[in-house]
């Protein structure tokens, strides 16, 4: 995509909290995912789902509602098209956006998003949910490896009723029914490889992934999510959050990483990642890599050369 003057056409991607990212490609704008209201006192920007205004695209990595609420009302609103799984797009449907602006995948999909930007769509792994939700960082979580899924079911209603619904605040309690849309499960979590004229993004919402397609991918910028306990080929690392977020830049070989879904986006309920130990791992896994750290809606040019 060419600016007024001819040249490229500047690259800028915003954090709105969680996993939620406003990636903007001279004129087009793609949403990555659509998470962005909080309930009062919550960490975030300053900014609600009804402020924006401008969106071409949103993409959406998996149907859980601190990934997806939101976006039905952006894509009314702007007329973007949603891209996601068919889960997604069931829900959408059902929340009234219109058949033509709803775009089913499960991965292998290419994508045209404008003249010079497309995105690839890869099938991915969501964290292992039913073992530790918001492990710390550098915990070394071990075990709860062949499990059946019906195993895996029995472990994750066994969870202690702290990470239920019980002793929830009246404003918690509100926001989460007001955000449940009643996903079936994750719907089937995807990778986004984003290739524009500037370079290539790789956007991750949540700890999980098949190696065998990770490897191949050779992004320039990865964001890659940090929170929970991942999940490699289909079981849960033995390690931790950090060696998982190493052990990815050790595949991608990308420039820069940014990290998502690491802040305070529920307090009480989750945990802000400590990024000490991911930084440490990153460099001794991956010295080339530089950790990016944002803050929100800053504007950071993804592809600057440093």
């Amino acid at each position: 995509m060419a600016d007024d003057d001819g040249g490229t056409a500047e690259a800028t991607l915003d954090w709105y909290g969680c996993a939620t990212f406003r990636l903007t490609v001279g004129e087009l704008v793609v949403f990555l995912d659509a998470y962005i209201d909080r309930f009062p006192g919550a960490p975030g920007p300053d900014v609600r789902t009804d402020d924006i205004d401008r969106a071409d695209w949103i993409v959406i990595g998996h149907s859980h509602f601190d990934h997806l609420w939101g976006a039905e009302r952006i894509a009314r609103r702007t007329g973007a098209t949603i891209i996601g799984s068919h889960e997604t797009i069931r829900i959408m449907e059902r929340e009234g956006v219109p058949d033509d602006q709803l775009l089913p995948v499960s991965g292998g999909e290419r994508i045209r998003l404008s003249a010079d930007v497309t995105v690839a769509v890869y099938p991915s792994l969501h964290s292992s949910v039913w073992t530790h939700q918001f492990p710390a960082s550098d915990e070394a979580c071990l075990g709860d490896l062949w499990l059946t899924y019906q195993e895996r079911q029995v472990r994750q209603a066994e969870r202690p009723p702290a990470t239920g619904l019980a002793g929830l605040s009246p404003q918690m309690l509100a926001h989460f029914q007001l955000s449940n849309q009643h996903p079936r499960g994750d719907g089937g979590a995807l990778l986004y490889l984003f290739e524009t004229s500037q370079g290539r993004l790789l956007f991750q919402d949540t700890s999980g992934h098949w190696s065998g397609i990770l490897r191949d991918l050779r992004p320039d910028v990865a964001i890659l999510a940090a929170t929970g306990r991942p999940t490699i080929d289909g079981e849960p690392i033995q390690g931790s959050l950090a060696d998982f977020i190493a052990r990815q830049a050790q595949l991608l070989h990308p420039a820069r990483v940014i990290l998502s879904h690491h802040d305070d986006f529920l307090p009480g309920r989750t945990i802000p990642a400590d990024i000490g130990p991911i930084r440490a791992a990153l460099a001794r896994a991956a010295p080339r890599t530089e950790l990016i750290e944002l803050t929100y809606t800053s504007g950071y040019p993804p592809f600057a050369k440093s």
